[in-house]
C-alpha cells in the first residue's frame, strides 16, 4: 500500500474489537470502575499512532518530530538562534535530549553551535539556511496531513487542546496566570 506522499505502508492490522474498550471491560469486572485507565490507555494510544504519522512525514528530512520541533522553536526566536538551556526549557526536556537533538541538527547542517557571549559555559544553537528551507518544506507537509489529527474539525482540535490543559497545569508546564 502507498500513502498519499508516495512511501509504502504496510496496511494496519485492523481488530474486529476496541482492545481498550474491551480491556476497560475486563478491568471493571476485575477491579471496579476506573474510567481513568480507558482514558490514559486511549491518550497514550493516540500518542503512538500520532507520533508514527509526523515522523513518516519528516524523516524524508532527516528528522524525527523532536528534531522538526526544536527547528520550529529556532525560527520563532529574533534571532534565529537560542541558548541550549533555553531550548530545552521552551520544549520541555532534559538538557541530555536537548544537546542529543541539536547534535543531530548540527551533523545533518541544520543548525550551527557557538559558544553562548552572554554566558561563558553556555552554547547557542541557530538554524542555518538550509535549517530554514527544511523546516518550511516539512511544515506544509505536515499541515497538509494536517499534524495527523485530519479526524477532527478546529473546533474539535480546540476542544482536545482545552481538555488537556489542566493536566498541563497540574504538572507545572507553565504558570496559568
Amino acid at each position: 500500500m502507498t500513502s498519499r506522499y508516495g512511501r509504502c505502508v504496510s496496511k494496519p492490522l485492523s481488530l474486529p474489537f476496541d482492545p481498550i474498550a474491551r480491556a476497560d471491560e475486563l478491568w471493571q469486572k476485575r477491579w471496579g470502575p476506573v474510567p481513568s485507565m480507558a482514558a490514559i490507555t486511549s491518550i497514550m494510544r493516540a500518542h503512538q499512532i500520532l507520533l508514527a504519522e509526523v515522523d513518516a512525514v519528516v524523516k524524508p528530512y532527516g528528522l524525527t518530530f523532536a528534531r522538526y520541533e526544536a527547528l520550529v522553536l529556532l525560527t520563532f526566536s529574533k534571532a534565529g538562534e537560542l541558548p541550549m538551556s533555553k531550548i530545552g526549557e521552551r520544549l520541555q526536556v532534559h538538557p541530555t535530549s536537548v544537546t542529543n537533538t541539536v547534535d543531530r541538527l548540527v551533523k545533518s547542517g541544520l543548525v550551527a553551535k557557538r559558544p553562548n557571549p552572554n554566558d561563558g559555559r553556555g552554547t547557542l544553537a541557530s538554524i542555518t539556511e538550509k535549517g530554514r528551507e527544511v523546516v518550511e518544506a516539512a511544515t506544509r507537509d505536515l499541515m497538509e496531513m494536517e499534524f495527523g489529527l485530519g479526524a477532527y474539525d478546529a473546533e474539535e482540535c480546540a476542544e482536545i487542546f482545552a481538555m488537556l490543559r489542566p493536566l498541563r497545569v497540574a504538572a507545572h508546564d507553565f504558570d496559568e496566570g
